[in-house]
Parts: structure tokens; sequence; C-alpha cells
């Protein structure tokens, strides 16, 4: 298996728009995010990288959303939000975030890890702030699918997909799992080559078809998983060590002393 690193950061997209199919991409991946964030519950929420703050998570019952980017989004790129709902804006790296430890109760990865130059130090750094019980939704390319075939093909040579890491599910779900996290719920999306807009009519129901018989085989995966802390208990010993001699008895103390005073 080759290593995750990557010597030379890859081409970042700045939103969704730079894909061929990316408003589809994007619709279908905030309506996943969107449901699995109604189970997410705390005080912060924190979405990662500009493809994640692209996402809405208006049924989200976190009420504070963090973008956190390379560069502060423009106004079209931002999201709305609900009245009751802040936002905050936050430049920087995603291989390092300025949250402090047990702090962020969610986290949205959308498709950051497969433009990434090193996803183990993202997932690392995700890993230290969350809460314990925290969550986070990643989503990623799947390269046993159309779209993972028509990445070594030549059509479209200047897009930023042909860039993309198209990690497996499985990966993904093995590096969550070494560091604590526990595989909640997966879902399959997008079952096309995402180089082409879908403009025929019979497009939805072939979604449907191979949704239902051929899941493996979708463009789009979204994994929700949540942090397990398992507490630390004092180990007691069974049971008190007996002593492996015994006490003298008072009459051979005093034939011990008679013997002496004879000699």
């Amino acid at each position: 298996m080759k290593s995750a690193f990557k010597a030379k950061p890859l081409r970042y997209p700045e939103s969704w728009g730079d894909f061929p199919a990316g408003e589809h991409i994007q619709h279908a991946i905030s309506e996943v995010c969107n449901d699995f964030a109604e189970r997410i519950f705390g005080y912060h929420f924190a979405k990662i990288g500009a493809l994640s703050s692209c996402i809405s998570l208006n049924n989200s019952p976190i009420r504070h959303h963090i973008n956190y980017t390379p560069q502060l989004l423009t106004q079209s790129h931002q999201q709305p939000l609900n009245k009751k709902d802040s936002e905050s804006y936050v430049v920087g790296h995603s291989h390092c975030l300025p949250f402090s430890e047990n702090s962020i109760d969610g986290f949205v990865l959308a498709n950051e890890l497969d433009f990434a130059q090193d996803p183990h130090e993202i997932l690392r750094e995700v890993d230290r702030v969350i809460t314990q019980n925290g969550y986070v939704i990643i989503s990623g390319f799947n390269p046993l699918s159309l779209a993972g075939i028509a990445k070594y093909l030549p059509v479209k040579r200047d897009n930023v997909l042909h860039d993309a890491r198209f990690f497996t599910s499985y990966r993904i779900k093995d590096w969550l799992q070494l560091l604590g996290f526990e595989i909640v719920e997966q879902r399959q999306v997008l079952f096309s080559t995402l180089f082409f807009q879908q403009k025929w009519k019979g497009a939805a129901k072939l979604q449907h078809y191979l949704s239902s018989y051929l899941p493996w085989c979708s463009a789009v995966y979204v994994i929700l998983a949540k942090k397990r802390v398992i507490p630390m208990t004092a180990i007691k010993p069974k049971k008190k060590l007996k002593p492996q001699f015994s006490a003298v008895g008072a009459s051979a103390r005093a034939s011990s002393a008679s013997r002496l005073a004879s000699k």
C-alpha cells in the first residue's frame, strides 16, 4: 500500500464550482451531511476546508458553526444560516487547528482528505480537539467507481478532480478506528464519472437502481464516526497474599531458652 504522505502539495479546490459536476456533488453530500448532523449535539461544529465550508447544515442542533479555510471565503461561497445560528470564519491550514483540546463537538471534512498532503496529520488534529463522544463526518471520492477510472483517462486533464487522492472508504475507516473512533454509518452517493453533468432524464432512476444493488461502486461515500473514550479504572488484587512463614509458638521459645541456660 502506498504511503498517504505526498512530497508535493496538491492543487486545492476553492469551491465546488472547480469540479465539472460540482453543484451536483455538493447537493448530494450536503443532503447526507445534513441528515448526519441532526444526531450531533453540543456547542461548536467545525467545517474544515473550503469544500466543507460550502456545506449547509440547516438541520444541525448545534448553533455555532466554525468555517476553517485556507483563505477567507467570498460572499458567494458562504452558506446562509438561520437567524438563531452564529457562524465564525477562521483562516488557517487543516493540519494545524487553533482549537484547544476537547473543545469541538462535531466536524465535517467534505473531501478534505482527498486534497491533503498528509491526511494522517489532519485526522490527528481532529482527534486532539474533538470532545469525548464527539462526531466526525468525512466524505471522499471512491477509487472503485467510474470516477476513479475516469481519473486516469485523458478527459478534462486541466480539472482539479484529477489531483484528488481517491482513498477507499476502508482505508479511511481503518485510520479512524486506529484513533479510537467507532464507525456509526456509511452511505454511498452519486453513480457517475463526475467529469460531466448529468443531463439525461433516466439518471435519477439509474442512481436509485445502483444504490440498491451496486452500492460499492458509488463515486462518493460519506462516513459518520463517533469518538470513543474508554475510562481508566484501577485493577484491584483478587485476594490478599498469605505469608509463607508461621509464627513460632511459646513452647518452642521456652525450650530454646532452657538449652541456652544449660550451656
